[in-house]
């Protein structure tokens, strides 16, 4: 499954998402992995969440970060949930359409039972109507 926070830039999605992961830690059987563009939120994570720095990994664009993912996944058969903060910028989507990113996540989620929650710097009322469903908060 895929859900999104979404809303404009400073609105506190990476406090929700931050809350949100956190709270899902003590509920989870498997292991946790979250995304972001740095490393300045490690410490408001618990350690037993995975955090890592995409802009490590030279990504050039959205093939390369769903390529990436996969490979992910494909090293942690105990992987049951994934955080996307900053989706827009660590998936090189800014400006794009996302739908077709959101279905790929849609379909890995099906295929390899990880859940994927993301961080979405956009309105909800400019998000495609086809991803509206997804919304888990709105700010």
């Amino acid at each position: 499954m895929v859900q999104l926070i979404v809303g404009k830039k400073g609105k506190g999605k990476t406090k929700q998402l931050l809350d949100k992961v956190n709270e899902q830690i003590k509920e989870v059987n498997g292991n946790i992995v979250y995304l972001d563009k740095s490393t300045k939120h490690m410490y408001e994570l618990n350690n037993k969440v995975r955090l890592i720095n995409v802009s490590d990994f030279m990504l050039e664009d959205n093939a390369a970060f769903l390529g990436f993912i996969c490979g992910i996944i494909s090293q942690d058969h105990d992987l049951q949930q994934m955080y996307f903060d900053s989706f827009l910028k660590i998936a090189h989507l800014e400006g794009m359409d996302i739908t077709h990113s959101v279905q790929k996540l849609e379909e890995i989620s099906r295929k390899f039972g990880v859940d994927f929650v993301l961080s979405v710097s956009e309105d909800e009322s400019e998000l495609p109507e086809a991803l509206k469903e997804k919304v888990i908060i709105s700010l």
